[in-house]
């Protein structure tokens, strides 16, 4: 099969098309024949050499796709060979097919095509598990979620707005702010001409911050958080190492805490897919929630794709053409 591969650690130029054995189904696996594969952090990640596959994982990358089940192995009752689905993965997902586990896919929504249905696994299992498993948001709440117009973030804004919170968010742009409050933000601030602490601290302090930047936006964040608030850290684009005052932790009873999905149990991901299904998945194909889309690239750009969320240009999610 096809496949594209990180000949070594470094930029996107070294994503090098290449030649692999189409994987084999193991005991509640099911093997998918890949239409579109989402693009996302965690894979530049690993291409620059920080984030290694899981024991046991393809060393390709690639953390979600679309796509028809070619295969199933033993013990899976669902899906079924020819399904369409859309799925998480271990890894391997820039590829013609992939292997994950059966409990990982879900039903591709009423009404969508697998191009967005691509774009669902990876961003709505970070943002269900981390805003409203781990971090607890309610109707009424504040809550900010920064680099708002990424995938995760026009995720985060649409789920948080149509359960009822109070959603601001951080972009570096007029139009990525325009775009942030196209979705559901009521306000979106500009990280180059206005301080996100100002404007949450002039509101009461946000109750929950979902971040993916760090660095100096730790001690930041915790400035702009309300009494008994919540910080979510799930990546570290400034790095993951700052000075920080833990009095104002425990005199103000915040919490900090944070998760990386990939590296949980395939049953704590399998539990999330049960919640999306019964939570997210109405919403989907009532049109309420959507996938903001960005690009699509064919699988032998993905290196072009690479560059581009690099680039911080995007509004949305960008996906590779494998067989779509």
């Amino acid at each position: 099969m096809r496949a594209v591969e990180i000949s070594e650690p470094g930029g996107p130029e070294v994503l090098r098309p290449t030649e692999r054995p189409v994987p084999e189904p193991g005991h509640g696996q099911v093997v998918i024949r890949v239409a579109w594969a989402g693009v996302n952090r965690p894979d530049a990640l690993q291409r620059a050499g920080n984030y290694a596959p899981p024991p046991g994982a393809s060393d390709l990358p690639g953390l979600e796709a679309s796509g028809e089940v070619a295969a199933v192995g033993p013990g899976v009752d669902w899906p079924r060979v020819g399904d369409n689905v859309c799925a998480l993965l271990p890894g391997g997902g820039y590829a013609d097919y992939v292997a994950t586990p059966a409990a990982h896919c879900l039903p591709v929504p009423q009404g969508m095509g697998l191009r967005e249905a691509a774009c669902l696994p990876e961003t709505f299992f970070t943002v269900w598990s981390n805003v409203f498993m781990r971090g607890g948001l309610e109707a009424g709440e504040r809550f900010l979620v920064h680099g708002g117009s990424s995938g995760i973030g026009t995720t985060a804004i649409q789920l948080a707005h149509h359960f009822g919170a109070r959603v601001f968010a951080t972009a570096g742009s007029a139009e990525k702010c325009a775009a942030c409050t196209r979705l559901g933000a009521e306000r979106a601030i500009n990280y180059r001409d206005e301080d996100f602490v100002e404007v949450l601290r002039d509101e009461g302090g946000a109750n929950l911050i979902l971040d993916m930047v760090g660095g100096d936006y730790i001690p930041r964040n915790v400035k702009a958080l309300a009494d008994e608030g919540r910080l979510v850290q799930i990546a570290f684009l400034q790095g993951p190492k700052v000075s920080l005052n833990f009095a104002q932790v425990m005199v103000r009873r915040l919490t900090i805490t944070g998760a990386t999905l990939r590296p949980q149990s395939d049953l704590a991901k399998a539990r999330i897919a049960e919640a999306l299904l019964a939570r997210v998945w109405p919403l989907l194909e009532s049109g309420q929630v959507a996938p903001v889309m960005d690009s699509d690239f064919p699988l032998e750009q993905a290196s072009e794709a690479h560059a581009r969320m690099e680039g911080s240009t995007h509004v949305g999610k960008i996906v590779l053409r494998v067989g779509g």
